[in-house]
């Protein structure tokens, strides 16, 4: 496997923050979503990933910048110092040559074994270690956050993973996918795939905690005579009736259509504010205003006189 550094394009003292941008533009140019069918996108994308697996871990870093692991996180065997030392880069040490080179091999062994756990044979073991969780976002729609559902999300690496969403989901919330991130090393166990919720803006209904509203059109005719009509929740519709005389700005109180319950949360209404639509008068509507003189004359502007 290259060397991590070269894959990301960045010095070997560079800072995790250096890293973690190089790693990201990388991500964007080559994910396989942007680049479909393109083989070698994504062979480099999928090595971008790994290099900022292991460079985005400081111990692991650290540990193959020592040489004790390969750039794909192997165990590397101690060096063998009897050839070292009787060759010609160890003749440059002429006061050194009355040690014998199967004790300096057994020394620095036993040196290695003390630091990366390696054994007196000369082969390594890594102690257990758990994977790096994996961060990702889901955008899905106001639906089907309230009520719950599940979603496919597909990774980088080409798996579909089936997300549970709770109903009373709400933007922001974080979904935890426990063993699905990368994996362990040495027989340790997995990450996790932590999934930010993004939920879209409905077209018509307004969440407000565990409430949700809406501005619920009425005709003219509903407004002045009442009656029945269909109101929308995220559950399906739900008849109603709307009391004769009803204006515009008066909220009809639907209780427990709202957000479901969830957790210690009980479940919210639906608040529906009426809005009287007029549509195109017709003539007679028209010809009717006209001659109209109401008996007790209302005036819909008198709270906007200006006060003390």
């Amino acid at each position: 496997m290259d060397d991590p550094y070269k894959i990301l394009g960045v010095a070997r003292d560079a800072t995790p923050a250096a890293i973690k941008a190089a790693y990201r533009k990388l991500a964007k140019t080559h994910h396989p979503d942007l680049n479909p069918n393109n083989a070698k996108a994504e062979e480099r994308f999928k090595a971008a990933a790994s290099a900022y697996d292991l460079l985005s871990d400081p111990e692991r870093r650290g540990r193959f910048d020592r040489g004790e692991i390969d750039a794909g996180g192997a165990e590397r065997p101690p060096p063998n110092y009897r050839d070292y030392a009787e060759g010609p880069a160890g003749a440059r040490y002429g006061g050194a040559q009355h040690i014998d080179p199967e004790d300096l091999n057994d020394m620095f062994a036993q040196m290695f074994g003390a630091r990366g756990g390696m054994g007196g044979g000369g082969e390594g073991r890594a102690r257990p270690g758990r994977g790096q969780d994996e961060h990702f976002t889901l955008t899905l729609g106001f639906i089907d956050a309230v009520n719950g559902s599940t979603q496919t999300l597909r990774l980088p690496d080409g798996r579909n993973l089936d997300v549970r969403i709770p109903p009373g989901a709400d933007d922001g919330r974080v979904v935890r996918l426990r063993g699905q991130g990368i994996p362990g090393w040495s027989g340790g166990p997995p990450g996790d795939v932590l999934i930010t919720l993004q939920v879209t803006p409905h077209r018509f209904f307004r969440r407000d905690g565990q409430d949700i509203r809406l501005d619920l059109p009425i005709s003219l005719t509903e407004a002045v005579l009442g009656g029945k009509i269909e109101v929308p929740t995220p559950a399906g519709p739900v008849r109603v009736t709307i009391a004769p005389g009803s204006d515009s700005g008066q909220e009809l109180r639907l209780r427990g259509r709202g957000v479901p319950a969830h957790g210690k949360q009980a479940a919210g209404d639906l608040l529906a504010r009426l809005c009287v639509s007029l549509g195109k008068p017709d003539a007679a509507l028209t010809e009717f205003l006209r001659a109209w003189r109401p008996e007790a004359p209302h005036d819909p502007r008198k709270h906007l006189e200006p006060g003390p």
